[in-house]
């Protein structure tokens, strides 16, 4: 018997109005795959300009998602356990297959990233995509020994700034 999840489901690209929440069949992992239940997604402006129409190389229907966390669910011929924290980020998640915003997912090994943590939910879920950006742009210099100029997220940090002063 198939059993179905929900995910918010694009049919075509276009306004907000165009995200659907469906009950669609629940993945099911092949050989070197990971499903996971879907604890937390982060939304970035990436998947804005997908549901907006561009990404020309995105077929429809389409779940929407670069990065989510969650749990293990089956993990066929990986080394995830069911039950085991991981963060899955990137890989073609939310353009050449489907993402994170669903209540499961099924995602290829090399999208996974073991996580050990006491962070709730919420906040994790922010954090893979982000880390990701950062640790893309920092880590070829730090392995280059290049001199290295720390900019300040400047508008994040002026909102910060008036929120406590207001």
């Amino acid at each position: 018997m198939e059993e179905n999840t929900k995910a918010i489901v694009m049919e075509e690209a276009g306004d907000p109005e165009v995200l659907k929440l469906k009950e669609i069949p629940r993945p099911v992992p092949q050989p070197g795959w990971v499903l996971l239940k879907v604890k937390s997604f982060g939304l970035n402006r990436s998947e804005m300009y997908t549901r907006q129409g561009h990404s020309p190389d995105v077929q429809f229907p389409r779940v929407l998602g670069i990065e989510c966390v969650g749990v293990v669910e089956e993990a066929p011929e990986t080394p995830y356990q069911k039950g085991q924290t991981v963060a899955a980020i990137m890989g073609g998640m939310g353009r050449e297959l489907d993402g994170g915003y669903a209540e499961y997912t099924c995602v290829p090994e090399r999208c996974i990233y073991p996580l050990e943590t006491d962070l709730e939910w919420a906040t994790l879920g922010a954090i893979p995509e982000m880390f990701q950006t950062a640790w893309g742009a920092l880590h070829p210099a730090l392995e280059a020994a290049a001199p290295l100029l720390c900019w300040p997220a400047v508008p994040n940090m002026r909102i910060m700034r008036e929120e406590k002063s207001g």
